[in-house]
């Protein structure tokens, strides 16, 4: 990626300058407000915090922020330009905190290059911060800098230029000795750089089970060798064995693993090719690494390799570290960022690794798909789960190794950072939570499929569902290996050789003698995957089934009312949308189905809507939309609105609804309470019911993709069992789990009468 100079400095200095602004989470608007907000409101939490200095954490947003500190002497690519020229830097380092891991960030740049002075300062900010996050301070004075304010102060002090890349490739350290087969303990690593970053990592890589004799360190100067004394200092002393090998090219003959953090260019070909076998490489130095990765590979063909770059597999950088692990820090309060909470996140990463990629993680990047591997080590920053791994696995340790003030349940400590993840995981969460206590059986026509694959692997992890995939099962096993798929627990059904075959036909041909099916149709239709899916249902050898990846949403829906059909107490089934805002949640009906609905019809899927809302422990409140407010205009569109909702009251009367009225009504309760004081609904209208199945469509993905909303559906109601259907083409994993979960849920429940 080409970054030009004019570019970068567009990005920085248009509209307003920088990259950070402070905004208010409390509101300030009224007289009152400021009263609250400032004097004498503000004395009250003041007075609790003078009494219990621990309430300062839930008072103010102490535990919730980071001091990003630096001098700027040793900034990435640029060294020693100051203070002031490092701004944009940590400024950047705000942005990421805030991104990944929804920390807000005060940007410190001391004017200073005095130890004293800058610990000083900074131990004089202690109760401003939840945390201290050093940043581009030079050599060997970092070193001091940091152990000084770890022991003088009360909370985390996490100087990331050093530990950030050692805990990371740390990970690709773990994962790339899976991939080879050889053992830590037994590693000959070559270093080469001898500053913060490559001192730390060789001592994480000691806590993660190498030998320190094994390491040999180089420098500008060569090797650090035993009796050196040029350019030595107690750091690097540390480092110091007793060997012949002089330069790097010798230090490189027969290492398994090159760890680069120095300059680029540094490293050639035939240095490669004199390593170990399968050998490891990581260089990191930036923007250009020892050596590139063509050339590393065009080397050796076994070579596992790693940089700092973007544009290159394993890409080794720091925003995989920082952000959650003093998320984890913070929200346990813990007094320090010690080994054990290092090497916890470490071991999430690589863990994570090898759980499968969300689609949106690979679109992100541009590829088709991640799989754990030799160009797969580690996750990549924008896959949203690190968040979740990293972070708990982080706090738990602290938890565990005593530096936590604060005890928290780690299961719901996972719910709450995915709640931070975005209100959709929040409200999938109910579902999930719900189809994990009495999983059902779900059979997937399109069981070869690798969407569905995938989403089976997480079915089964999850506990939601007991998978069936329809298909040859030889395929399905050969797809399942590509995919890196377990299905240990699923069943797999070749319905071309089902042993109940006959039985299936046999009831099929009962089902549609008289709708125009023959023996030999019968027989044909049962070697179709979504007929014979949707018999398994009818005939209870499976709850529910979910479909579509692959074919079109007619061609899905067909067989399911041909064979399993609607409800005893419905003539008709409706397409739902649950769209989830920032703050809200809205369900839309019909937005898949029924072109043009009668009164009858659209009071159903009223009733349809608000029984599928509270299955999400949602209460609903039901507005029948028109381009009509109560009468205002006649038509016999606005009719037939009207008359529904009027079937509606009078089959359910403790149902909160009304119409018809405009959608700007139902959304802005003020505007009703003005206008219409009579209608029966007084709050915000969470389910949405459109006149005909145009304007539902239209409206929702006009919100979806104009008000930022996240859309889970389509959600079939009216089924006499559960039938979900996929978007073909638009369908990623997360929907096929998230379809699965909801027709776990409404194969639990027993199907409530819509009419008294």
């Amino acid at each position: 990626m080409v970054i030009t100079k004019e570019e970068a400095l567009e990005y920085h200095s248009r509209g307003r300058k920088g990259k950070i602004e402070v905004n208010a989470t409390k509101p300030c608007t009224t007289q009152r407000d400021l009263s609250l907000a400032y004097t004498p409101g503000v004395a009250e939490p003041c007075r609790v915090i003078h009494d219990d200095p621990e309430s300062v954490f839930d008072y103010t947003a102490r535990g919730n922020l980071v001091a990003v500190v630096s001098n700027g002497t040793a900034v990435l690519g640029l060294g020693n330009i100051g203070a002031a020229a490092g701004k944009p830097v940590m400024e950047g380092k705000g942005v990421l905190f805030k991104r990944f891991a929804d920390i807000d960030v005060f940007d410190l740049e001391l004017e200073t290059e005095d130890v004293d002075e800058l610990c000083r300062t900074v131990e004089i900010l202690e109760p401003t911060f939840g945390g201290i996050n050093l940043e581009d301070i030079k050599a060997p004075e970092c070193f001091e800098i940091e152990a000084r304010l770890k022991k003088s102060m009360n909370i985390p002090v996490f100087h990331d230029d050093q530990h950030g890349t050692a805990i990371i490739s740390g990970a690709a350290l773990i994962n790339a000795l899976e991939v080879n087969g050889k053992d830590i303990a037994d590693l000959r690593i070559t270093i080469n750089g001898a500053g913060a970053s490559a001192i730390a990592c060789a001592k994480h890589y000691i806590r993660l089970g190498a030998e320190l004799k094994n390491i040999t360190m180089c420098d500008s100067k060569g090797v650090i060798y035993e009796g050196r004394q040029e350019g030595m200092n107690e750091y690097k002393a540390m480092f110091a064995r007793e060997t012949d090998a002089r330069s790097l090219e010798d230090a490189m003959e027969e290492a398994d693993v090159f760890l680069g953090l120095s300059v680029g260019g540094v490293v050639t070909k035939d240095m490669v090719k004199s390593m170990a076998r399968d050998p490891i490489i990581f260089a990191m130095a930036n923007p250009d690494p020892e050596i590139t990765y063509p050339d590393a590979v065009d080397a050796r063909s076994d070579v596992i390799m790693g940089t700092g770059r973007s544009d290159y597999p394993n890409q080794v950088n720091n925003v995989l570290g920082f952000p959650f692990i003093f998320r984890g820090a913070l929200d346990v309060r813990a007094t320090a960022i010690n080994e054990e909470m290092k090497i916890a996140a470490t071991q999430a990463l690589a863990n994570l690794a090898k759980q499968d990629v969300p689609d949106s993680v690979a679109k992100a990047y541009g590829v088709e798909y991640f799989q754990f591997g030799k160009e797969y080590l580690i996750p990549k920053p924008f896959d949203p789960r690190v968040l979740i791994w990293e972070a708990s696995a982080v706090a738990k340790a602290a938890m565990e190794t005593g530096v936590a003030r604060r005890e928290i349940d780690i299961d719901v400590y996972k719910e709450q950072l995915e709640a931070r993840l975005g209100r959709t995981r929040e409200v999938m969460r109910i579902m999930l939570n719900k189809a994990r206590k009495n999983p059902k059986r779900i059979v997937f026509p399109e069981g070869d499929n690798e969407k569905i694959l995938r989403a089976t692997q997480i079915i089964r992890e999850e506990q939601i569902a007991t998978p069936i995939l329809l298909g040859e099962p030889k395929v399905i096993k050969q797809r399942a290996e590509e995919y890196n798929v377990d299905l240990s627990g699923v069943e797999l059904i070749d319905q071309l050789h089902f042993s109940e075959i006959k039985e299936y036909v046999k009831e099929y041909y009962r089902l549609r003698q008289r709708k125009g099916v023959n023996l030999y149709q019968a027989e044909r239709d049962m070697k179709r995957r979504n007929y014979f899916g949707a018999m398994m249902v009818h005939m209870g050898d499976a709850d529910g089934l979910v479909s579509g990846v692959t074919r079109q949403y007619p061609d899905t829906i067909r067989p399911a009312l041909e064979i399993i059909r609607t409800r005893e107490d419905a003539k008709h089934v409706a397409g739902l949308y649950v769209l989830v805002f920032k703050n809200e949640i809205k369900f839309l009906a019909d937005t898949t189905v029924n072109i043009e609905s009668s009164p009858e019809t659209l009071a159903e899927i009223a009733l349809l809507t608000a029984e599928e809302a509270r299955k999400w422990d949602v209460e609903p409140r039901v507005a029948m939309l028109s381009f009509s407010n109560f009468g205002s205009v006649r038509h016999e569109m606005t009719a037939k609105v009207r008359r529904a909702t009027e079937i509606v009251k009078q089959q359910r009367p403790e149902l909160s609804i009304d119409g018809e009225m405009n959608a700007d009504l139902a959304v802005e309760p003020d505007i009703i309470k003005e206008n219409y004081p009579f209608s029966s609904l007084k709050e915000s209208a969470n389910v949405l019911i459109f006149p005909d199945l145009q304007s539902g469509n239209i409206a929702y993905k006009l919100l979806q993709r104009l008000g930022g909303a996240d859309a889970i559906g389509p959600i079939l109601m009216g089924m006499k069992k559960p039938v979900h259907l996929l978007q073909v083409g638009s369908s990623e994993v997360n929907d096929v789990v998230n379809m699965t979960a909801i027709a776990v849920v409404d194969a639990q429940e027993p199907i409530q009468k819509l009419r008294r």
